[in-house]
């Protein structure tokens, strides 16, 4: 139940967040595939079978490390 929730949290998180960095998207075409790509992997590691010796808890951790690293990317890009 637990799981499901987070998953529903995330997409949602996701749908919001597109929602915004369209605006942006045509200039920035790469760092947007990046993006989405991270998300489908955050959302592919959190749906994989039990935790790996908790190696899939630090790939998860590692992803979305990255998805911020993207997202300030972008950001930063707008500004200057």
């Amino acid at each position: 139940m637990l799981r499901k929730s987070l998953q529903i949290a995330i997409l949602v998180a996701t749908l919001g967040s597109g929602f915004v960095l369209g605006q942006a998207q045509a200039d920035q075409p790469r760092m947007h595939d990046a993006l989405r790509n991270l998300r489908q992997a955050h959302v592919d590691l959190l749906a994989a079978s039990d935790d790996k010796g908790s190696h899939k808890l630090k790939a998860i951790r590692h992803v979305e490390a990255a998805i911020a690293q993207v997202e300030a990317g972008i950001r930063f890009d707008r500004r200057h």
